[in-house]
């Protein structure tokens, strides 16, 4: 090979490798940045923070990321964190200005199945409508992220609430989320960090050791293909849009307690997050490909750019610009990796 081919090669194969991994690179100036104008920000109780915030995240990812995985992607996941967050917070009060007639807050493992119920039944509508008639998932989980919106509204106004924030749950469902798990010195690390390993954990298992699992990924690769193959191809999108569901009912049920009350506001955006999060950790759109490594690594790294941001005081307007941005570049990056290897 000449030595002019040699440098032309060379000069690819960097290119190459800066425009495939420029999210990362992005990133890392900016927490290189920040932390040498806030020092405090690779403190102790920052970086804890960051864990915290990563886990509080992580299970609604997780769920968003198999729908990625399907080349699909669920737009509703914000909302049901937010219907199932606030039938948390009216059931678990000793005081229910939407159930009037309930003195008593209901046992925290019935609560718990009542939410996960929740989620599992939209997350059955969103695959069923996807595989059964073979609709896009952004139109159905756009229809189902309007009507859990409106149901949420509704809720809200029963009883003598009037739409108000829900809040005042009972002491032992609060302990359970955010009780103290171990400190590190002075700070605490919460229970719903050790949850959110156990559903990572379960998570990982499902997706590497299982049927389903593979039945997903080959599903997301080649629809054709592993219907040929006989793989129930629609019974895995339901199953896949079930376990999504699922996982948005946790975060629900953890968030109401971690954030202390519960709105009509509650999950706004958490899907452009988690979406976000899946992009920047290599979960791609085209479908198939996707580790819950990358997941994970992607949620961390998302909460590293925004308490990084909070810690130069931007403007946090300006977040949603950023997030935008975000999403916008990953997939541009993904689309390139991928017309690179067709």
């Amino acid at each position: 090979m000449s030595e002019k081919k040699k440098i032309k090669l060379n000069k690819k194969i960097i290119s190459d490798f800066l425009l495939n991994n420029a999210m990362f690179i992005i990133i890392g100036v900016v927490i290189v940045y920040v932390a040498i104008k806030r020092p405090t920000f690779l403190g102790t109780a920052s970086i804890i923070n960051i864990i915290n915030l990563t886990a509080a995240k992580l299970p609604i990812a997780l769920g968003v990321a198999g729908c990625i995985v399907l080349a699909g992607t669920d737009i509703s996941a914000g909302r049901v964190v937010g219907l199932t967050a606030v039938v948390t917070a009216s059931l678990l009060t000793n005081v229910s200005k939407i159930w009037p007639s309930l003195t008593q807050a209901l046992p925290i493992p019935l609560v718990l199945l009542i939410v996960l119920a929740i989620g599992a039944l939209i997350g059955f509508v969103n695959g069923f409508a996807v595989a059964e008639f073979s609709l896009h998932p952004y139109i159905v989980t756009l229809s189902t992220q309007l009507i859990t919106y409106g149901l949420i509204l509704i809720y809200m106004g029963l009883g003598t609430n009037n739409g108000m924030t829900l809040s005042g749950m009972i002491d032992p469902y609060k302990a359970l989320i955010t009780g103290t798990l171990f400190k590190v010195g002075s700070v605490v690390v919460p229970r719903y960090v050790l949850y959110a390993v156990i559903f990572l954990a379960i998570m990982w298992v499902i997706w590497n050791k299982t049927v389903f699992g593979k039945n997903m990924f080959a599903v997301g690769s080649n629809k054709t293909a592993a219907e040929v193959s006989g793989v129930n191809v629609k019974m895995t999108i339901i199953g896949v849009f079930i376990m999504a569901g699922i996982m948005y009912a946790f975060t629900g049920f953890i968030d109401a307690a971690r954030v202390g009350s519960a709105t009509a506001a509650t999950g706004l955006n958490y899907e452009a997050d988690a979406i976000s999060a899946c992009v920047i950790g290599g979960v791609s759109f085209v479908g198939g490909t996707g580790k819950i490594s990358g997941v994970i690594i992607g949620v961390l790294l998302l909460q590293v750019i925004f308490t990084g941001l909070n810690f130069l005081s931007v403007n946090p307007n300006m977040l949603y610009i950023i997030k935008g941005l975000i999403i916008l570049v990953a997939c541009a990056i993904d689309m390139r990796k991928y017309l690179t290897k067709k």
